[in-house]
């Protein structure tokens, strides 16, 4: 299989690279980063920003996905950088949620966490976590500024339309503090594509 791509972006205008698995990309955006520069983001035309199959199928398997997911998120180190980021008792934005595991981990570190997903069974899951406030959004519904410290978007725009990221990474920006931290992971590769569950992907390229 190809190997994935972990990229880190700081504060300088640079990429580093690290080879890791299969087909991923992980990009860790300053906030600063996060809107005039687009630099490798897709360009117009995809999906509808939210698929209705893959709603489906996240609804479906919401206990199964819980199950597969729930111990890697809790132990995920670049969650922990992303926490260790953050000022105790900054507000942050789970954005794409699932079960709720990595903001439950921001909740026990002192940050103020929204969890934010589309999906009515997965937003019941992550309700459950002590300190997490958690919402039925979908990516467009993103509003306000200079409210979040920190943004964690893990392998969830992944399934919003191409040609909605940029008024999607607008939105984000805008909702963060400045100099906020801005995560985001995404799958490399070309086009758009769904799984053997039937969930629709937009890849994108470095």
């Amino acid at each position: 299989p190809e190997p994935d791509h972990r990229i880190r972006r700081p504060a300088a205008d640079r990429f580093f690279i690290l080879d890791l698995g299969s087909r991923a990309a992980m990009v860790d955006v300053a906030a600063h980063f996060a809107h005039g520069n687009r630099c490798g983001l897709p360009r117009p035309h995809g999906l509808p920003v939210s698929d209705p199959e893959t709603l489906r199928v996240y609804a479906a398997k919401h206990a199964d996905y819980a199950t597969r997911t729930d111990d890697h998120n809790k132990t995920d180190p670049l969650l922990a950088a992303f926490i260790a980021d953050l000022d105790s008792g900054a507000r942050a934005l789970d954005l794409g949620c699932g079960p709720g595991a990595s903001a439950a981990a921001m909740a026990r570190a002192g940050l103020r966490v929204t969890a934010v997903d589309a999906v009515a069974e997965m937003v019941a899951l992550a309700a459950r976590h002590p300190g997490v406030t958690a919402l039925q959004q979908r990516f467009e519904d993103i509003d306000g500024t200079g409210i979040y410290g920190g943004i964690w978007a893990n392998f969830s725009l992944l399934h919003a339309d191409r040609a909605a990221l940029p008024d999607i990474l607008g939105a984000l920006h805008r909702a963060l503090v400045p100099k906020g931290r801005l995560h985001i992971a995404m799958k490399l590769g070309n086009g758009t594509q769904r799984d053997n569950l039937g969930r629709l992907y937009t890849y994108v390229t470095e």
